[in-house]
């Protein structure tokens, strides 16, 4: 496959501003700008000099010598923003009087809000909607508890569950500061699958406080999605909670990104023309999302895996830093028990898939792969090899993690198994969602688009089937 189509698999249709320019801030600069000819291209020249895109750009008013305009910008952080400002600011004629966070004003006042489903008009509809019309449906409930499931929201409401020690890319900041981030997970529940998801923050670090309180609420819901929650902690919390309810309990972290990233390796291995037994991996990190990877991966057939962690590969008779987690990877991985280090780890391997640490890869390891090898550094918001780099290297297909997102699973997951009233989410569950995902990608794609409400309808449907 040539370079440039190993580069057009990157693109979507619907690709954002943000993975494009690799720009995860965007402010709104309001500009006082005198209105000449040619002074709007300075402003933008100016702008383009200090290394930032530009987007929108719209006129807000006028006095009688200026114009002022409101332009979009892409930057990378802060103090990208104030060498734009500084540069824009030296222009004779232009002032920039005014910057706006985009992103803090879509955030502002949070992103999802409780609304009602039932209209409320008049005295009557009060009346049946809470007491004294309300009581019938309690009595029903009471005669078969069954009935919730159909008498209240309990057929459409998961909870999402944190305690924010492994928040992506931000690491351990604690449960408020995830909060918007759980809300942007509600967000993505309600738009492509019809869920009421509501975060549930456990401020506490301790498995049996977090197990205890989720099994006390979970009466209340119809699913928990567990996220952000460090490993291995996190491997026992929804061991145990799997065990102590009867309602599917997922840790999206694991699952979700395990689901997605094989949707997309599907789609690879047929592009490069491999088959899933032939060919071995290597997998960066053992934490939550490496752990799981691994096993859908064995689940479905790649021939040898190796997982590494900080320490190096996971091996029988390893025992350096080893939990019981790593224990059970090592001990249905790594076929041949190869303990090299990392650098000689990627040698001849046909797959690399990264979920650790930005920038831990170099262009060496992946020349040393295997043909046509296939590359997804999938760590947010920077990932263990660029994209550009593993191209350069000779990486066939490459995708990172803004391609490869978990929130292409779990809206279908969870309304499958919500509509098929699951029990628990199965491996069989995960497999079919990666390979409806699989199916529904366009042709020169890895994967469909997120903001296609059918790709979300049709993971539900296969999942639905297995409930």
């Amino acid at each position: 496959m040539e370079r440039q189509e190993a580069l057009a698999l990157l693109d979507t249709k619907n690709i954002s501003w943000q993975e494009r320019y690799h720009a995860s801030m965007i402010f709104t600069l309001r500009c006082k700008v005198l209105d000449r000819p040619g002074m709007l291209g300075k402003l933008i020249t100016a702008i383009g000099q200090a290394g930032a895109h530009v987007g929108t750009i719209s006129v807000v008013g006028l006095d009688s010598q200026h114009k002022l305009r409101d332009i979009t910008i892409f930057c990378r952080d802060e103090e990208h923003l104030q060498d734009i400002l500084e540069t824009a600011n030296h222009c004779e004629g232009i002032e920039v009087i005014d910057s706006k966070d985009d992103v803090l004003e879509i955030h502002r006042r949070g992103t999802v809000q409780l609304v009602s489903r039932v209209p409320i008009t008049n005295l009557t509809d009060l009346r049946m909607l809470y007491t004294p019309g309300v009581a019938s449906v309690c009595h029903r409930i009471i005669d078969d508890p069954r009935a919730a499931w159909e008498m209240t929201g309990l057929c459409d409401r998961v909870a999402i569950v944190t305690n924010g020690t492994a928040v992506l890319g931000l690491g351990n900041i604690g449960v408020l500061a995830s909060l918007p981030v759980m809300e942007g997970k509600a967000a993505i529940f309600a738009e492509f699958a019809g869920i009421s998801a509501f975060p549930v923050l456990i401020d506490s670090e301790d498995v049996d406080t977090i197990v205890e309180t989720v099994v006390h609420i979970a009466s209340g819901f119809g699913a928990i999605q567990l996220e952000d929650i460090s490993a291995p902690a996190c491997f026992e919390i929804e061991e145990k909670l799997r065990n102590a309810l009867d309602i599917p309990v997922v840790h999206d972290d694991q699952h979700g990104t395990a689901t997605v990233t094989l949707a997309a390796l599907i789609n690879a291995l047929k592009k490069v023309d491999k088959k899933p037994e032939d060919c071995s991996a290597i997998i960066l990190g053992a934490g939550a999302a490496g752990h799981a990877i691994a096993l859908i991966l064995k689940e479905f057939g790649i021939g040898d895996i190796v997982v590494y962690d900080s320490v190096g590969p996971l091996y029988r008779g390893r025992t350096e830093r080893m939990n019981p987690y790593k224990l059970k990877l090592a001990q249905i991985t790594n076929n041949k028990n190869q303990k090299c280090n990392l650098a000689e780890g990627f040698k001849d391997k046909d797959i690399f898939i990264g979920v650790a640490q930005p920038d831990l890869v170099s262009r060496e390891m992946i020349k040393s792969m295997a043909e046509k090898p296939i590359v997804f550094p999938l760590s947010n918001p920077v990932g263990e090899i660029s994209v550009e780099d593993a191209i350069s290297a000779g990486a066939e297909i490459v995708a990172d993690g803004r391609t490869i997102n978990n929130a292409l699973a779990y809206p279908g997951l969870f309304r499958g198994a919500l509509d098929g009233r699951a029990k628990q989410i199965t491996n069989q569950m995960l497999l079919a969602a990666a390979k409806t995902l699989a199916q529904l990608a366009p042709e020169r794609s890895l994967l469909p688009n997120m903001l296609d409400r059918k790709v979300h309808k049709t993971v539900a449907a296969a999942v639905e089937k297995l409930a």
